[in-house]
């Protein structure tokens, strides 16, 4: 269990071991049938259901040694489960189990002129390691991906998210073990010991194939830093509207109160708004107001503060802060070139939206700015793998490199190639 701590040097023996048990794990789930899986993930849903009182009791177990400490309350939103919210993870894990399979999905295929038949096809990344923090869901939603994928999956959970982690991944084994799949598919380590991270990050022998961070800017950072695997990079969410000139202003004080106020903590909720510098007599004011209104702070450039004395003055650290929090910082910007060079400065590109009309602004916007997410008219909060189809996602990924926006099913795999000839010889 979680409350036992294993300290080191016993650490690096314990993940090899880890390491060991999921790679062997992993070739049985690359080659486990479609109906296999499903199988799995049903059960799964269903052991979290079933086992409902106890996940909430052991998260207000966590929710309790919280209470004691100086976390902002977005992290305390995140860390805490409802009957709502487990109910919504068994949900997703369905969703996900109602996926079409990725693996040997033939994603291209075509003939050269000698003969040969080349596709290329869909294959399990292998072993995926997970470093997260206080969102205990993730238990459930990266075991879920990972298994749909055909990867085995090690979790390393925040000492917040302790014990309501461990009361979730063990309704995940128990429906891996229902399907007949090895039951190592899925590991949480079971320390909270920080050297745990540090193998991880290793790569445990060569045992893991990829790291997928979900955390604050500090587990991000070390991540980068210190991984000598491949990493799925989650950076913060450091999220812009643009409220255009064309915009609908009914609309966009639908969509700006939505973006910050649904849920403050996730990092879709947008952090800076921009308003066109044309429309700022008619546009500007009225969003502030429905801000405040909702109840949350505004931190404005000195020509919002101009035409809303009172509001707090943006300092040069607020365009680039991750709030998670009732806060927004909002400015007045000299159009859609004015919007694009604001957020080429201070984006972390994950999500961004227009608020627009005019079909040449948008289309620029959608050309020009490189997030990993973009949004026309629509909030920033349905930056989420499950709003995409996706049944739910690992995170957000803001880098380049293959999986880029909600890491799902489709993300967790890689590809080969398959030739297929007559008897051709190269010459």
């Amino acid at each position: 269990m979680l409350d036992t701590v294993v300290q080191s040097p016993d650490i690096d023996a314990l993940m090899n071991d880890i390491g060991r048990k999921a790679k062997a794990a992993a070739r049985p789930l690359a080659f486990a049938s479609t109906d296999a899986k499903n199988a799995a993930l049903n059960a799964m849903a269903d052991a979290i259901l079933a086992d409902k009182e106890r996940i909430l009791a052991e998260n207000a177990r966590d929710l309790e040694d919280a209470a004691g400490s100086d976390m902002l309350p977005s992290f305390i939103d995140r860390l805490t489960l409802t009957d709502n919210r487990v109910e919504e993870m068994a949900d997703g894990i369905r969703a996900i189990a109602a996926l079409k399979d990725p693996v040997g999905e033939v994603v291209s295929a075509w003939d050269r002129p000698n003969g040969l038949k080349i596709e290329r096809v869909r294959t399990p990344l292998g072993v995926i390691g997970v470093i997260f923090e206080s969102r205990p869901n993730v238990t459930a939603d990266a075991g879920a991906l990972c298994v749909k994928a055909g990867n085995a999956v090690i979790l390393r959970c925040g000492s917040d998210s302790r014990r309501s982690s461990q009361a979730i991944y063990e309704c995940m084994v128990r429906g891996l073990k229902a399907a007949g799949l090895p039951e190592h598919a899925i590991q949480l380590v079971p320390t909270t010991d920080r050297a745990a991270v540090g193998a991880m990050l290793r790569g445990l022998d060569g045992a893991i194939d990829v790291i997928i961070p979900r955390g604050g800017k500090s587990l991000v950072a070390r991540v980068q830093n210190e991984a000598r695997v491949p990493v799925f990079a989650h950076l913060e969410g450091l999220c812009h509207i643009y409220v255009d000139a064309s915009a609908d202003l009914d609309m966009a004080k639908e969509i700006v109160v939505n973006a910050k106020m649904r849920r403050t903590g996730i990092c879709g909720a947008v952090e800076t708004i921009l308003v066109d510098s044309a429309v700022s007599d008619t546009h500007l004011v009225p969003l502030l107001e429905v801000l405040t209104g909702a109840g949350c702070e505004v931190r404005g450039s000195s020509s919002v503060v101009k035409a809303a004395p009172g509001t707090k003055a943006a300092t040069e650290e607020d365009w680039s802060t991750e709030y998670l929090d009732a806060i927004v910082s909002v400015a007045v910007v000299d159009g859609i070139d004015g919007a694009i060079k604001h957020i080429q400065t201070y984006s972390s590109n994950h999500t961004e939206a227009v608020i627009a009309e005019d079909p040449s602004v948008v289309e620029r916007f959608f050309t020009e700015v490189d997030s990993a997410i973009l949004l026309h008219n629509a909030s920033t909060q349905f930056a989420d793998g499950g709003e995409f189809g996706m049944g739910a996602e690992i995170g957000i990924a803001t880098g380049k490199m293959h999986a880029r926006g909600p890491v799902g099913v489709e993300q967790l795999t890689s590809f080969k190639y398959r030739v297929h000839g007559t008897g051709q010889v190269r010459t």
